[in-house]
């Protein structure tokens, strides 16, 4: 063999084994999935900021999907079965259809993959290996605590307002509804259940699809039932603030209070502005973050996460935020609350 002959087989061979060590490190580099409901609402972009930023921190690829609207099951099957070809080894999932989308979930668990279902649970919630998510219950029955508080005497004859999120009973909004309504003292009846109180104060339960424009229209339909309506829940901030315009629009809005559930930035503005008396924060980010690490975890060891004590599900906290503390009920100010908010 010629030296050139010599050279060019000693290259190619150096060559095919740096192809294969390159080979080697990329097939060992754990690939997690996050798979949200939409990329444009806040709650979600924060999450994508949380699994970024720790997926960087620990050295794993982080593939994010989501729905193209919220409730759009279809693309969240078609993100799990791209993970699942892609030999990922987790996923992190909002669920948009928390039962349609089930079956998908069973076969990326029967291919050996982590499922870890952030901010709502699965129906049924231990078709995931766990959920991540806040305290629901316990973020309504914390502003039903202060609200009950806020009023004072005036709580025996309130006229409450429920603006839910959809007639569909989901998980999230079940919870933090009845969770509100106990806090106030309110026999919740079937707590999996939204509007079956026979509660003489309640004067209805309205849907906002989670927006703005669903608060104000439901708002509205509320004050013509009962136009002395003088606490309103909401499922969430957007909701809050349709509703303080609809009461604005009719010049009640120094009349009644509102109460909310989520912390995004626009919302603990409101609190600093009086629109919204207290709102209960989640955090998004540390959802996404405990679950990257979570998978990390089962990648390197085969280790499950477990429940936070006394829950079926992995606790990541929640804060009320109120410029008009009460005793017996912990909380911060918006001001303080701004430096944590999300959005």
């Amino acid at each position: 063999m010629t030296f050139m002959k010599q050279f060019s087989a000693k290259k190619l061979a150096c060559l095919i084994a740096a192809t294969s060590l390159s080979t080697v490190a990329v097939a060992e580099t754990p690939i997690i999935g996050l798979i949200t409901k939409t990329n444009t609402n806040p709650f979600f972009v924060k999450m994508k900021e949380g699994a970024q930023a720790k997926a960087k921190e620990l050295g794993v690829e982080l593939r994010t999907f989501a729905g193209r609207y919220d409730g759009d099951n279809e693309t969240q099957v078609q993100a799990v079965e791209n993970l699942i070809s892609a030999g990922a080894k987790g996923i992190l999932i909002t669920p948009s259809d928390t039962s349609g989308i089930v079956p998908a979930i069973q076969k990326a668990r029967d291919a050996g993959l982590l499922v870890i279902a952030l901010d709502t649970p699965l129906s049924p919630a231990n078709a995931a290996d766990m959920t991540f998510a806040t305290d629901n219950f316990k973020a309504g029955e914390m502003i039903g605590m202060w609200a009950k508080a806020k009023m004072g005497d005036k709580a025996k004859d309130a006229k409450i307002a429920l603006l839910d999120l959809n007639s569909s009973q989901i998980t999230v909004d079940v919870a933090r509804d009845q969770g509100f309504l106990k806090g106030f003292g309110i026999d919740v009846k079937d707590p999996r259940r939204n509007g079956d109180e026979t509660d003489s104060r309640i004067v209805g339960n309205d849907v906002t699809q989670g927006s703005e424009e669903g608060g104000r229209r439901a708002m509205e339909n509320l004050l013509q039932k009962d136009p002395e309506v003088n606490l309103v829940y909401t499922i969430n901030e957007p909701a809050a603030a349709g509703a303080y315009e609809a009461l604005k629009s009719f010049g009640l809005e120094k009349d009644v209070l509102i109460v909310s559930v989520d912390g995004g930035c626009p919302g603990v503005q409101n609190i600093g502005d009086g629109v919204i008396g207290a709102t209960s924060m989640q955090f998004p980010l540390k959802m996404a973050s405990e679950g990257v690490t979570a998978i990390v975890d089962f990648a390197k060891s085969g280790s499950r996460p477990s429940a936070s004590d006394g829950l079926d599900f992995f606790d990541t906290g929640v804060q009320l935020i109120t410029d008009e503390p009460v005793e017996g009920v912990q909380s911060i100010s918006s001001e303080t609350g701004l430096s944590m908010c999300w959005g």
